[in-house]
C-alpha cells in the first residue's frame, strides 16, 4: 500500500510538472485574456461532466467568492449547477444540449467559455464550444490527450496522460494558477502590501 501511495504521488507530481512547464506561455496569455474579459464587464462560463463539472464549479467559486486575497467578486458562472435547467433540457431535448442551450441563453459576445473534458470528446461540451464560437465567445478547452475539443477550442490545455485522475489533478492546479494570476493582474496593489 505504501508503494501504491508513493507511486501515485510521483505520477501526479510528474504529470503536473510536465503539463505546467509545457504550457507556461499559454497560461500567461490565458490569464491576460481572462483578466481583460472581466475588466470589460464580461463573464466566464465554465462547464464539464462528472469530475470536470466539479472542476467547473470549483473554478467559478474561486472567481466569484475569492481565491487568496480579499477583493471584489469576479463574474464567473458554472453551467453545471442548475439541476432544473439541466434536467429539463436533458428530458425535453437531449443531454448533448445541456450546455449548448445555456450558452445561447447566457453567453454574450466577448465572454469566455471554458469547456472541460478529460477525453476531449464529450458531445455536450463540444456542442457548447461550437455555439460559443458562433456567438463570438472566446473558448478555452481543458482536456486530456486532445480529442475533438482540442480541435475546436481557441486555447487548448492538453494533459499528456491516459489516467483520468492525473488529468483532473492537472486541470485543478491550472485553475488555481489562473485564479492567482488573474488576481495579480487585476489587483496588483494587494500583492505589494
Amino acid at each position: 500500500m505504501k508503494n501504491i501511495i508513493l507511486n501515485t504521488l510521483k505520477e501526479s507530481v510528474d504529470v503536473k510538472d510536465r503539463f505546467i512547464k509545457e504550457n507556461i506561455d499559454l497560461i500567461q496569455r490565458t490569464a491576460d485574456i481572462l483578466a481583460s474579459c472581466i475588466t470589460s464587464g464580461h463573464k466566464i462560463l465554465l462547464f464539464g461532466n462528472g469530475g470536470s463539472a466539479a472542476d467547473a464549479q470549483h473554478i467559478a467559486a474561486e472567481f466569484v467568492n475569492r481565491f487568496q486575497i480579499e477583493r471584489p467578486p469576479l463574474a464567473a458562472l458554472a453551467l453545471t449547477t442548475d439541476t432544473s435547467i439541466i434536467t429539463s433540457i436533458g428530458n425535453d431535448y437531449h443531454f448533448d444540449d445541456i450546455f449548448f442551450k445555456q450558452i445561447l441563453a447566457l453567453g454574450r459576445k466577448d465572454d469566455i467559455a471554458i469547456g472541460i473534458s478529460t477525453s476531449g470528446n464529450s458531445k455536450n461540451v463540444i456542442k457548447a464550444v461550437h455555439a460559443a464560437k458562433n456567438i463570438g465567445i472566446f473558448t478555452i478547452g481543458l482536456t486530456g490527450r486532445g480529442g475533438e475539443l482540442a480541435e475546436c477550442a481557441d486555447h487548448v490545455f492538453s494533459v499528456k496522460s491516459d489516467v483520468t485522475a492525473r488529468v483532473q489533478e492537472a486541470h485543478a492546479i491550472l485553475g488555481h494558477i489562473l485564479c492567482d494570476l488573474v488576481d495579480r493582474i487585476l489587483f496588483p496593489e494587494k500583492f505589494s502590501e
